[in-house]
């Protein structure tokens, strides 16, 4: 188990490097930052003192370097170009709000996602398995940014039940939660149900039924279980991508995350700040990935003997 941890955490530094390396040098094939900060009036010496007193004018691989040794012997991603503060102090003061959504589109994606699969799954072509099955096909199909919107208008406007914008309390809360975990719900649960599925045509659960164990029992601690390995190694992947995925649903509820931040840094071309949030989300994707497949191993060891 200790060697499978460590390769994986191995890959999984090797992934966050290659990801700052590529976003690095893509964010100098944008416009120049001088360019999108300085008043259009500046002459090129203004813009030359600038590039030279923010670093920029020195090639983009030593830049890449130094960014590197900084990051990885003082988590210093550099000073922010327009609040003149450290992008990892604007990171701090951001995430949690993010976070905070996250965890909870996570819980209540599976808090509907697993039970509904499960009885689809144990009803098989019934008018509920019908039903989920069709609200798989329309959540997918649905833009998160519209939900939000028709959510504000709904709850927010005619009903006046939640607030529809801000951040503080859990009414705040309910609708970007809500939002959020409405392309991951039917994710996980035509997860469930097919795991379900396949786990209830085997030999041991038609054991455990034979011993007459009740079928709540069978169902939670022998088919679930079993079933479940997948859902898990996607719910670490999908909690990550919620991180970084939150930027639309932050946007449509002035919620004061990462993602909204990223949105106007990149607007302004504040580059350290976009770089911070770029590798602060990969690396959430990334380890939280690796967790998610250390977790299935402990559950299923035939995981980390392949």
């Amino acid at each position: 188990m200790k060697t499978y941890i460590l390769k994986r955490f191995v890959e999984a530094v090797g992934v966050c490097l290659a990801i700052s390396m590529i976003s690095f040098f893509l964010l100098f094939l944008n416009a120049d930052p001088a360019l999108l900060l300085l008043p259009p009036e500046v002459d090129t010496s203004d813009i030359a003192l600038f590039k030279k007193q923010m670093g920029l004018d020195r090639p983009v691989v030593v830049q890449y370097v130094d960014f590197l040794g900084r990051v990885v012997l003082h988590g210093d991603f550099g000073n922010s170009f327009v609040a003149s503060v450290p992008a990892v102090q604007l990171i701090r003061e951001r995430f949690p709000a993010t976070l905070m959504l996250a965890l909870a589109a996570l819980i209540l994606t599976n808090l509907v996602a697993v039970p509904v699969g499960i009885i689809a799954a144990i009803r098989r072509y019934s008018f509920t398995d019908n039903i989920a099955t069709f609200s798989v096909l329309v959540g997918q199909a649905m833009p998160i940014y519209w939900l939000g919107i028709m959510l504000i208008v709904i709850f927010g406007v005619w009903l006046k039940w939640l607030p529809v914008s801000g951040y503080g309390t859990w009414a705040h809360l309910v609708l970007p939660a809500a939002t959020l975990s409405s392309w991951i719900i039917p994710v996980n649960m035509r997860l469930v149900r097919s795991g379900m599925l396949d786990v209830l045509t085997q030999d041991y659960i038609r054991t455990a039924r034979a011993k007459g164990l009740i079928e709540a029992r069978v169902l939670w601690k022998h088919a679930f279980k079993n079933a479940a390995i997948p859902l898990v190694t996607v719910m670490g992947m999908q909690f990550g991508l919620l991180l970084g995925g939150a930027v639309v649903t932050e946007t449509v509820f002035s919620w004061p995350g990462l993602g909204r931040l990223a949105i106007e840094s990149i607007r302004i071309g504040d580059y350290p700040v976009v770089q911070a949030i770029v590798v602060t989300f990969a690396a959430c994707v990334v380890f939280g990935n690796l967790l998610a497949d250390i977790v299935a191993a402990m559950i299923d060891p035939r995981i980390r003997l392949g």
